[in-house]
């Protein structure tokens, strides 16, 4: 009996310290959830508040874009996102830097040409001027 209580006390406060966050940790998972959001409805505005001026946006196919035409091709629909779905995703924070990997599945494209992603993906967050700014993304093929 003693057993199996300590057992579970020990299963419980593990539990509560892999969801246990800081104050930074949970302002940049409130980014990326903003960012998640901003992406599927194509906000341009949000996009802009959200990305560092020295956004470095890496796609699984290689092509890398910046600030402006990342927003860009988001908003005009040349990378459509319909539904996006994060899982699996840490926060690391090293002073003003935060990594966030997650996986990422989304149903992309138009009612003509759908398609789907299933992604790992690297974030990189720096905070600037009191605010995390996405700064460069990698994605890999999963």
């Amino acid at each position: 009996m003693i057993k199996t209580l300590i057992s579970i006390l020990v299963c419980y406060t593990f539990s509560i310290s892999i969801y246990a966050q800081s104050p930074d940790e949970k302002e940049v998972a409130g980014r990326v959830e903003s960012l998640r959001l901003a992406m599927i409805s194509a906000d341009k505005a949000s996009l802009q508040n959200l990305t560092s001026e020295d956004l470095s946006y890496g796609h699984s196919s290689g092509k890398i874009e910046g600030k402006d035409s990342f927003v860009e091709s988001i908003v005009t629909g040349g990378s459509r996102f319909m539904t996006i779905v994060l899982s699996d995703q840490t926060i690391k924070i090293v002073d003003k830097t935060a990594l966030v990997r997650h996986k990422l599945v989304a149903e992309t494209g138009t009612k003509e040409k759908p398609g789907t992603a299933n992604l790992g993906v690297l974030l990189v967050w720096q905070k600037q001027k009191g605010e995390w700014k996405l700064i460069a993304r990698h994605a890999t093929k999963l």
